[in-house]
């Protein structure tokens, strides 16, 4: 007998991190592509070297984000949950 499917997808994968002991988790609502995900993710982590606040950080890295990559699909997905300082 296998473990049962669920709707529960983004949110139970985030409750399960923060539970472990994660203070924030950033996660995608869809399927990203990879190139625009690795920039998304490399702008953040520049922007939060500037700021520890990581919902400031991750807005920041969506606008540059934007820039090179103008559609919504590529960049809208992602959301901060937990702890944003």
């Amino acid at each position: 007998m296998g473990g049962e499917i669920t709707g529960d997808g983004v949110v139970g994968l985030s409750r399960s991190l923060l539970t472990a002991g994660a203070e924030s988790v950033i996660v995608s609502l869809w399927a990203v592509d990879d190139s625009s995900t690795s920039d998304l993710m490399v702008e953040f982590y520049q922007q939060l070297q500037q700021n520890p606040d990581k919902a400031k950080a991750l807005r920041q890295a969506m606008l540059s984000t934007m820039k090179k990559h103008p559609h919504p699909i590529h960049w809208a997905a992602f959301t901060l949950i937990g702890n944003a300082e």
